[in-house]
């Protein structure tokens, strides 16, 4: 059995306006699942599909404090849709930010609510990608995150090295998930994390099984209240293990 990237999780203060924002950004729909839940996919998109990784945002009252470790990028076309779509995000509120990124052909700005993300320069590789080019986490060690995540999903693992590692759906559709080597550590909870989701038919308790012998650990919290597996990967970022669907 195997798992597949679905979504992204997002903390948010205001789901509904951060919302707003990254539909507007992406060309997305909105939809809501209630109060403090606010859910992002493509206009006439049936759910799930490896054409798109979707975004939910959920509301949460803790404040942001640290760089996250989990951000998207955004792919452009041409040098004329970057500079574009970066002064269409200003106007919907996105601003730029230094990260220490330094002299670069992208670039870094942060959404409403201070979380990270990249307007990258046009790329071939990501021509077909969609507006995400790739779910982007930091990490300590490219190659361990790569041999986890490459078991862990039957996602195609493109390349590897001390410095990065890059995956992508089976399928050869949608964004790109990278592991970035940085030196910042893990500090607290994740504000952004993955969702994982396994095929119909799975049995959740031993995919959660499978993916605690490849390495995941359990973040020691209550989950007797939700329908869904909370692990954590071996760098200790936080994931969702969804039901089967």
């Amino acid at each position: 059995m195997a798992t597949r990237l679905v979504q992204i999780n997002m903390k948010a203060h205001d789901d509904a306006a951060l919302g707003r924002f990254w539909a507007e950004a992406l060309g997305w729909g909105i939809d809501s699942e209630g109060p403090g839940v606010t859910n992002l996919e493509p206009v006439g998109f049936t759910y799930p599909d490896p054409a798109a990784v979707c975004i939910d945002l959920i509301a949460r009252p803790e404040p942001k404090t640290v760089k996250n470790r989990v951000h998207l990028d955004l792919a452009t076309t041409s040098t004329a849709h970057q500079e574009e779509l970066v002064a269409r995000l200003k106007g919907l509120g996105a601003t730029p930010v230094d990260v220490g990124q330094g002299d670069v052909p992208w670039t870094v700005m942060a959404d409403p609510e201070g979380n990270e993300f990249c307007v990258l320069e046009p790329r071939p590789v990501y021509r077909d990608t969609g507006p995400i080019a790739a779910v982007v986490v930091d990490c300590t060690d490219p190659r361990e995150m790569a041999r986890f995540w490459g078991e862990a999903m039957d996602w195609t693992l493109h390349e590897v090295t001390d410095d990065s590692a890059t995956m992508r759906s089976a399928r050869g559709v949608g964004p790109y998930l990278e592991f970035l080597r940085t030196p910042d550590t893990k500090s607290g909870w994740n504000r952004v994390h993955l969702d994982v989701r396994p095929y119909p038919g799975a049995d959740p308790a031993a995919e959660a099984a499978r993916l605690r012998s490849l390495g995941a650990t359990d973040p020691g919290i209550d989950q007797s209240a939700i329908h869904w597996t909370i692990l954590a990967d071996p760098e200790g970022n936080e994931f969702c293990l969804l039901t089967p669907a």
